[in-house]
């Protein structure tokens, strides 16, 4: 079993930066893919950024490029995403997920966090 603990939503104007955290715990966490989806209302859920477990591989949404950043610190078990030059279309509910192969299909992952909201005004 694991547990992912999301931390870093909030509120912010557009063009603003958040820094969203997720805190792993129950496994190996540095054995794993580590990913973030996120889910707008009345939307399906979807892939953001993925990271491998070394860190040396990282994968992106194309409307996320070059304004999100995904690391991960294995000493910390933490996975982190850097937010950018937000837009209001970021708003979303950001959700951490882990499985042991990279995949962009929310429907692979094992293991979810309870979501952080992100919302980004006008």
């Amino acid at each position: 079993q694991v547990q992912l603990v999301e931390s870093g939503g909030g509120l912010v104007q557009a063009g603003g930066s958040l820094r969203l955290s997720c805190a792993a715990s129950g496994r190996t966490f540095s054995s794993y893919v580590m990913g973030w989806f996120r889910q707008a209302p009345g939307k399906e859920r979807e892939f953001v950024a993925a990271i491998s477990w070394s860190g040396g591989s990282t994968y992106y949404l194309n409307a996320v490029k070059g304004r999100f950043t995904i690391s991960r610190d294995n000493a910390k078990n933490t996975v982190y995403l850097q937010m950018n030059s937000l837009k209001p279309e970021d708003t979303a509910v950001y959700y951490c997920a882990t499985r042991i192969f990279y995949s962009r299909d929310y429907r692979d992952y094992d293991y979810w966090g309870q979501g952080t909201q992100v919302t980004v005004s006008s």
